[in-house]
């Protein structure tokens, strides 16, 4: 999954960002599972980057709900 830009999450409904939370989430329990338990991790920034997305995500949420 990439790494989502703040303009696009912007331009994104409530609907798609929950979705995206929720794949983001997901991914981010895989990671930090397949870590754990001592496997090979292929792209080693890979947690900081979902970890970075899913606060980027958040702080828009919380923008868009103070200027409503």
């Amino acid at each position: 999954m990439a790494i989502l830009k703040a303009k696009k999450i912007r331009e994104m409904n409530e609907k798609d960002i929950a979705e995206k939370m929720k794949e983001l989430h997901l991914e981010l329990s895989k990671e930090m599972a397949s870590s754990e338990i001592g496997s090979s991790v292929k792209n080693p920034g890979r947690i900081h980057e979902i970890k970075r997305t899913i606060a980027r995500i958040k702080t828009i949420e919380g923008k868009k709900a103070v200027k409503q």
